[in-house]
């Protein structure tokens, strides 16, 4: 039995409901008002509340907002006679529990309410949840941070303890996903560098053009287009730290000028003639095989000895499972305030389903999966369905299907590259790149807003943008925001 309030102007409706709930022995309120469903939630802290969108007064939607910030966890079903997609997005938006469209058939009723106050029941007894504002590690701040507490995570601790006061060069190595880039932030954090700058420079996001000119700085002169002299992040950090992320991809010639700064601690700026002293501790990061790059005459030898001086090596996800129960409970906790939503809370299903699988994206991968669980859930303790559906989503398998996620990659890539091969064939020079990049970023940013019905908000999550950024990407692209939730 549960306490649930109606909230609609229609009497005939609220009776029927009444009726309905009564003989399933549930303890049924009624109001036929906004304001008086408000009101009763206040006085009667019902479990569920089914309410209507259009009434006099007060709307279903502002009602909802009141309600919400008077008992977040309370799970509220809206329905309407009227559907139009913006309704059905601000309510998603809202925290709605689910949004249906009247008439209804009343064994789907039924088993709505049913789920809704399972939810409701769930969340409120906090069924193995993180509490607002906790990671799951003790800890208040929830943004970015190194979780774990098993015997491989404490090796990496005690590793990153030892070399973070010394100024020696750290290399830290492991899969794409674990989380390199949050070690070298901690061995930085906790040097005696840690008040003193921190640069990041990623060495194949940046064109080998343009690597060593980023790294090195160049003079006025130097080439083409080179109108004013430019610092390199190598002396803006001066005094501080230098992150060189997937390093084993940096190209032999600028590995030349990366050994001469280790060895003399000085760089030359393109186009300069003095060698420029430096003062900077350099940690890097790869998860190339670097001992097979050395031998295929990819990457120095020289630079391979000078970087082994401590290395730190990061376990994949799959070799430290029983870390990955307080990993989806800290990035609950860290995305739910970040998208300014309750903490819903995982079941321990979810939890084990989580613990079974391979985890190829290792850390990286389970963060996305809990993000795009989350952004989809309808106020309830994500459970495994909702695990299982945002990683099967993540890994490119098609819902029902059993087929491998490289399998559709394969596809993709090589459509993508009969696009740019097609473009690139019957192309003049002119501005080709930019067009071809504008032509990718369109189709990203309409599937992000397609995924999420239409929400700004939630598509600049998803794809790591502000919103001003992605309204402006909108604009850019000539996007019309679909008017249809699929």
């Amino acid at each position: 039995m549960a306490k649930i309030l109606i909230v609609d102007d229609e009497l005939q409706l609220r009776q029927s409901f009444q009726r309905l709930l009564a003989g399933e022995g549930h303890d049924v309120r009624a109001a036929s008002t906004g304001e008086q469903g408000i009101k009763l939630v206040r006085e009667e802290l019902p479990e569920l509340v089914i309410m209507d969108v259009r009434m006099p007064g007060m709307d279903g939607l502002t009602a909802l907002r009141a309600i919400r910030e008077i008992d977040a966890r309370l799970p509220v079903v809206i329905m309407t006679a009227y559907s139009t997609t913006e309704t059905a997005i601000e309510a998603t938006k809202l925290g709605a529990f689910d949004y249906i469209l009247k008439p209804f058939e009343i064994p789907d009723i039924l088993a709505l309410i049913e789920q809704a106050v399972e939810a409701g029941r769930r969340m409120r007894a906090r069924v193995d949840m993180v509490a607002d504002g906790d990671d799951g590690t003790g800890q208040e701040t929830l943004g970015e941070a190194l979780v774990g507490t098993s015997r491989a995570m404490h090796q990496v601790y005690k590793a990153i303890g030892r070399a973070a006061p010394t100024d020696a060069l750290v290399l830290v190595r492991g899969e794409s996903g674990t989380g390199k880039e949050l070690v070298a932030r901690a061995v930085y954090q906790h040097s005696l560098r840690g008040e003193k700058p921190f640069l990041i420079i990623n060495c194949v996001a940046i064109p080998d053009t343009l690597l060593e000119s980023e790294l090195f700085g160049y003079e006025k002169g130097a080439f083409t287009g080179a109108t004013n002299r430019r610092v390199g992040k190598i002396e803006q950090a001066n005094g501080g730290t230098v992150f060189l992320d997937e390093i084993g991809d940096m190209p032999l010639g600028i590995q030349a000028k990366l050994l001469r700064l280790l060895q003399e601690k000085q760089i030359e700026r393109l186009g300069g003639r003095q060698p420029i002293p430096v003062d900077v501790r350099i940690i890097a990061a790869t998860n190339t095989d670097l001992e097979a790059a050395v031998a295929d005459g990819r990457f120095r030898e020289d630079l391979y000895y000078r970087l082994k001086v401590v290395t730190l090596w990061l376990p994949p996800l799959r070799e430290r499972s029983e870390d990955i129960p307080p990993l989806a409970r800290y990035f609950l906790a860290r995305f739910s305030r970040e998208m300014d939503m309750p903490n819903p809370g995982i079941t321990p299903e979810a939890l084990a389903y989580l613990e079974a699988q391979p985890w190829p994206g290792n850390v990286r991968e389970l963060g996305n999966s809990v993000h795009k669980a989350l952004v989809f859930s309808r106020g309830g303790p994500l459970g495994e369905p909702d695990l299982k559906q945002a990683l099967e989503a993540s890994r490119g398998v098609r819902p029902g299907s059993e087929g491998p996620a490289c399998d559709l990659s394969l596809a993709a890539d090589q459509t993508m590259q009969e696009l740019i091969r097609r473009t690139l064939s019957e192309s003049d020079g002119d501005n080709v790149f930019d067009s071809l990049m504008d032509h990718v970023g369109r189709l990203v940013v309409r599937e992000a807003l397609h995924l999420t019905g239409g929400n700004r908000t939630r598509a600049a999550r998803l794809l790591g943008l502000s919103r001003p950024t992605l309204l402006a990407k909108i604009e850019k692209y000539g996007l019309r925001i679909e008017t249809q939730v699929s």
